[in-house]
């Protein structure tokens, strides 16, 4: 049974990438993620890499100052990223991992491998009143981990989900699935609140929002790359239709 309404937090990276790709000033992610606002998104989320490939520190500057929904700042585990989300003390902090050579998030993070050095990375954070989510695979080692760190949320990575169904591997897509499924149940039976993203689509978006522990799914690329053809604002609202009828 659904524990609520499923909230769509978008994400702004893409259309940095966009603008980046000719060093101007245009399109605004500030103004994309103002749009995404009144088009229904629950939240706006953005990766300041630090590489600065997409996003830019002036862009979490403006950010936060024009939005009213809440921000899911994403970052790497470090000490340059920790001062900024202290400066800004964002809504949600999501801790991902990072490598420099990675076109996108490649998987969940490894809690476990450096569970003591990010139980004291996080404790600022919570303390500051931001709410710290760790992005993780569907593995049941990594939840826990997050658990005992102090997490107050977990995003699960449904990239490999996605992979699959794109390649036409059913079998390993509804393999996938069922981990995920077992994963946000045991996530939620410790009392942390369960996310989900990336590669989501209209195509693979209602299996993972069928999930009742589910509260919050963070989409962007694909998002930013169907606003192409048919606006930022009606593609925010067919995923909004296609989330709320895989909850109801």
């Amino acid at each position: 049974m659904s524990k609520g309404k499923l909230r769509l937090g978008v994400n702004i990276d893409h259309v940095a990438t966009v603008r980046n790709a000719r060093g101007s000033a245009y399109p605004d992610p500030v103004r994309a993620a103002k749009l995404a606002e009144m088009a229904g998104a629950d939240g706006i989320t953005a990766h300041l890499r630090e590489d600065r490939r997409h996003i830019t520190d002036a862009d979490i500057d403006g950010l936060m100052a024009a939005l009213t929904t809440p921000l899911n700042f994403e970052m790497a585990a470090t000490t340059e990223m920790q001062a900024i989300a202290l400066r800004h003390k964002p809504h949600a902090i999501c801790v991902v991992p990072e490598r420099r050579e990675e076109r996108t998030t490649e998987g969940g993070l490894d809690v476990l491998r450096d569970e003591a050095r990010l139980a004291g990375f996080i404790a600022p954070l919570r303390e500051a009143g931001s709410r710290v989510s760790i992005f993780i695979g569907a593995d049941a080692g990594q939840i826990r981990a997050a658990h005992r760190i102090g997490a107050a949320v977990v995003e699960l990575h449904t990239g490999a989900y996605c992979d699959y169904h794109a390649e036409g591997d059913f079998a390993a897509r509804d393999a996938e699935l069922a981990r995920l499924t077992e994963a946000a149940a045991l996530a939620d039976s410790l009392g942390l609140e369960v996310h989900a993203g990336h590669g989501l689509t209209f195509d693979t978006v209602q299996p993972i929002a069928a999930l009742p522990q589910v509260m919050e799914l963070n989409i962007g690329h694909f998002l930013i790359g169907e606003a192409i053809f048919i606006g930022l604002a009606e593609a925010i609202a067919q995923m909004r239709r296609l989330m709320d009828d895989a909850r109801s």
